[in-house]
């Protein structure tokens, strides 16, 4: 139960942290923090994951993120019931991160144009907005999957090297979808804020997936992944 509790708090500060900087401080007319701009919301969500990686890593692995979790079960390095629980309790995680900043919302008087960080993409935008999400994960679940390796690995940098790795993929990625790569932390800021951020959801689930599925492959491949 610890580190299924430990998935739980690394995805709920992922989602307050990330999530938080777009909602208080991402645009740039935001009272708090002068505005950060995409590359200071990039930062608090790579910034966010080393954090966890070396807070909870040694307990749970710190997926915080059920396409990471859906990799590493795909690569044979974990079981089908630790699979399902995790991806339970980071999306559970998620929707604690995103009540956080909702309640935050809600009783202040700061915030930018989205009340939650929610992923969303514009009318006729889908094929993009998929092909983005699909291919980034991809990049990052195999940047997961090859720095946590245990012979082939970084060992105690990979936690670094993760987090910058996310950092890239939103710099990119932020002005086509507001950057996902993480099915949980979309779940809980959608159902925060409803409409076209849920009605949207389903890609920002089946997208990261997809990308996580041909990163298992791919490392698989290029890797020689060993089942335990």
């Amino acid at each position: 139960m610890r580190k299924y509790l430990a998935e739980m708090i690394g995805t709920m500060v992922l989602v307050l942290m990330g999530c938080g900087s777009a909602v208080f401080a991402g645009n740039a007319a935001a009272e708090v923090g002068a505005g950060v701009g995409t590359l200071g919301v990039a930062l608090a969500f790579g910034l966010a994951v080393v954090a966890m990686a070396y807070t909870i890593g040694g307990v749970s692995g710190c997926h915080i993120n059920p396409a990471i979790t859906l990799g590493v079960w795909l690569s044979g390095k974990m079981t089908h019931k630790d699979a399902i629980m995790y991806m339970i309790f980071q999306i559970i995680g998620a929707i604690i991160g995103s009540l956080i900043l909702t309640l935050l919302v809600s009783t202040g008087g700061h915030g930018g144009p989205t009340l939650s960080g929610s992923n969303t993409f514009d009318p006729g935008e889908t094929a993009q907005a998929f092909v983005a999400e699909a291919v980034f994960t991809f990049i990052f679940v195999l940047v997961v999957l090859g720095t946590t390796d245990e012979k082939k690995g970084a060992g105690n940098l990979a936690g670094l090297a993760i987090g910058l790795s996310l950092v890239l993929i939103h710099i990119v990625c932020i002005p086509i979808t507001g950057t996902s790569v993480n099915p949980a932390r979309s779940i809980g800021p959608a159902l925060m804020e409803g409409g076209q951020a849920l009605s949207q959801l389903w890609l920002f689930i089946v997208a990261p997936f997809v990308g996580a599925a041909f990163s298992s492959m791919v490392w698989k491949t290029i890797g020689g992944g060993r089942k335990r």
